[in-house]
């Protein structure tokens, strides 16, 4: 056990070592930040923004619905980089295995003694490590805002908030891990990622249409409904066990998809 978690170790410092020496993955986060940061202010601060609406209810002398700004302001902030992760994450999980493949290390690495769950674990353990950093000064935009609040907003609210983004991006980047190790074209990856993530986001309208049992267990497996769940405040075990249900179905299909490599390759 000890020599299996020394490698997932081993391998976690290698893959975050390398993206943050990464030029594409800082463009990735430098285009990350830019764009957050212009949503937070137009949310926040814009003509049509959420103080923008406070200001219009109090001169019209309009009292219910009561408009509780830092909550509206944290679902339609926490809803936008979620839409946004959407895009950049597929671009992040690209490179797991398929540059692997294309630079021939694959072989080694299947041929290895490290097992496949332990390699598997560290790459998207790092990957999971290097997008929570990005995210991390999301937390300090919102801290700044949340000052002025009165009465002042639970600090639970954005911390469950930016937990379901993490268990959000994890879900994505182990699928997405999964999705790498089937071929050598980052590209065609991240297309592939971002076609299977979209039909997982989209997944509670389908079950909606379908109606009656299988309608319910399709809605279930929407990641953007048990998101959206989480970020209003909603600790549901059910959410969680279905992100890490995600999770492990990406490194464990990943795994298999190197042992069959390996079997190849014997």
């Amino acid at each position: 056990m000890a020599t299996i978690f020394a490698n997932i170790i081993a391998i976690y410092r290698k893959e975050l070592s390398g993206y943050f020496v990464s030029p594409l993955a800082m463009a990735i986060a430098g285009l990350f930040w830019l764009i957050a940061g212009f949503f937070f202010a137009t949310i926040l601060l814009g003509g049509n923004g959420i103080l923008a609406q406070a200001a219009i209810r109090a001169q019209m002398g309009i009292t219910e619905p009561p408009l509780d700004v830092p909550y509206q302001f944290l679902q339609f902030f926490l809803g936008t980089i979620s839409s946004l992760s959407l895009f950049i994450l597929p671009m992040l999980s690209m490179g797991l295995y398929a540059e692997e493949r294309k630079l021939g290390t694959l072989e080694l690495l299947a041929t290895s003694p490290i097992t496949n769950w332990a390699v598997a674990t560290g790459k998207l353990l790092g990957v999971v490590t290097f997008y929570t950093v990005t995210i991390a000064p999301l937390l300090l935009y919102e801290a700044i805002a949340f000052t002025g609040a009165e009465p002042p907003m639970p600090a639970t609210l954005p911390l469950m908030g930016h937990l379901a983004l993490i268990l959000l991006s994890a879900s994505i980047l182990s699928l997405g891990m999964f999705v790498s190790s089937l071929t050598d074209s980052t590209i065609l990856a991240a297309i592939l990622t971002f076609a299977l993530v979209l039909f997982l986001w989209v997944t509670s309208a389908i079950g909606e249409t379908i109606q009656g049992p299988i309608g319910e267990a399709i809605a279930h497996l929407s990641l953007l409904e048990h998101y959206n769940q989480l970020t209003q405040g909603v600790f549901d075990t059910g959410s969680i066990i279905l992100f890490a249900s995600y999770i492990f179905l990406g490194i464990f299909l990943t795994a298999q998809s190197i042992e069959a490599l390996r079997y190849q390759r014997s």
